[in-house]
C-alpha cells in the first residue's frame, strides 16, 4: 500500500513538471514578443541591448494602426452579434428541433472548425468576387461570422442542453406567451453559454488574418492583416509593440470574462 502512494505521489509530481513545462512552451513565445516591444534595437534581437518605449510611440503615432484596430473592433463587434443571434437560433433548432438531417445539420455548422481555413478562404474570395463584397465590411462580417459561428453554438447548444424546459413550460402555463417564456426565462438562465459564444466569437474575429488577408483592400483593412503587411516590409520592433498590444486586449477579455462569469454564477 505505502509503495502504492509512492507510485501516485511521484506520478503528480510528474504531471505537475509536463503541465508546467507545456505552459512555459506555449508562453514563451509571448515573453518574448513583449520584450522585444521594448527593446532599444530597431531590429527584432533578443536578448535586447537595452529597454525603450520609442516604438509604442511610433506606433500610437501612425494613424495607420489607429484606422486598422478600429476596423477590426467594429467587425469584430458585428461578428460577434451576428454569431450570437444565428448561433441562438440555431441552436435552439439543433437542440429542441425533431427532423430528419438534424445532425448532419450539426455538422454542416461546425465544417469550419475543421475545414483548412486556406481552403475555406480562397473559396470565400472567389464568391466575393463574382457578388462584388470582396473588400467590403459586409463581406468581412460574413465571412468572420462563418468562422465564428460554430463556436458560438457550441457554447449556447451546451448550455441549453442543461436547461430544465420544465421551467420554460410552467412559465407557459402560468400565461406567459411562448415567446416571452423564451426572453424571460431561458435566455437569462444560458447567459453563460451566451457570454462565452460573444467572447469566442469576437476573438475568433479580432484575431483572424488568413481569411482577413484575402477580403481586405487598399482601403480597408483589419489590424492583424496591417501587422502582416508590415512584417513582410520591415522587421521593425513596431510590429511587436501591436502584437504586445493585441496580446493584451485578449488576456484582459478574458478576465473581465471569468469575472463576470464568477459574478453571474454567484
Amino acid at each position: 500500500m505505502l509503495l502504492n502512494y509512492q507510485r501516485l505521489g511521484k506520478l503528480k509530481w510528474a504531471l505537475w513538471a509536463i503541465t508546467i513545462a507545456v505552459c512555459v512552451f506555449l508562453l514563451m513565445p509571448i515573453v518574448f514578443i513583449a520584450a522585444l516591444s521594448f527593446g532599444s534595437s530597431q531590429w527584432l534581437v533578443f536578448p535586447p541591448p537595452s529597454w525603450t518605449l520609442k516604438w509604442y510611440g511610433q506606433l500610437f503615432a501612425d494613424p495607420r494602426w489607429f484606422e486598422t484596430a478600429f476596423t477590426s473592433l467594429v467587425v469584430g463587434v458585428l461578428t460577434m452579434i451576428c454569431s450570437v443571434v444565428l448561433g441562438l437560433l440555431a441552436s435552439f433548432a439543433l437542440v429542441r428541433g425533431k427532423f430528419p438531417g438534424r445532425e448532419l445539420l450539426r455538422g454542416l455548422f461546425l465544417t469550419p472548425m475543421v475545414l483548412p481555413v486556406i481552403v475555406f478562404a480562397v473559396a470565400l474570395y472567389a464568391l466575393f468576387l463574382r457578388v462584388g463584397l470582396n473588400g467590403t465590411l459586409v463581406g468581412f462580417v460574413i465571412a468572420h461570422t462563418i468562422l465564428a459561428l460554430p463556436f458560438a453554438v457550441i457554447s449556447i447548444s451546451n448550455s441549453l442542453s442543461a436547461f430544465d424546459t420544465s421551467i420554460e413550460n410552467a412559465a407557459v402555463l402560468c400565461g406567459a406567451t411562448p415567446l416571452e417564456a423564451k426572453l424571460k426565462i431561458t435566455l437569462p438562465a444560458i447567459r453563460l453559454g451566451l457570454l462565452s459564444g460573444a467572447l469566442f466569437s469576437f476573438l475568433i474575429s479580432w484575431d483572424e488574418v488568413v481569411v482577413a488577408i484575402f477580403m481586405a483592400s487598399p482601403t480597408l483593412q483589419t489590424l492583424p492583416v496591417r501587422s502582416w503587411s508590415a512584417l513582410r516590409q520591415d522587421l521593425s520592433p513596431v510590429i511587436a509593440a501591436a502584437s504586445t498590444l493585441l496580446i493584451a486586449l485578449t488576456l484582459t477579455l478574458m478576465i473581465l470574462a471569468s469575472l463576470i462569469k464568477r459574478a453571474l454564477t454567484r
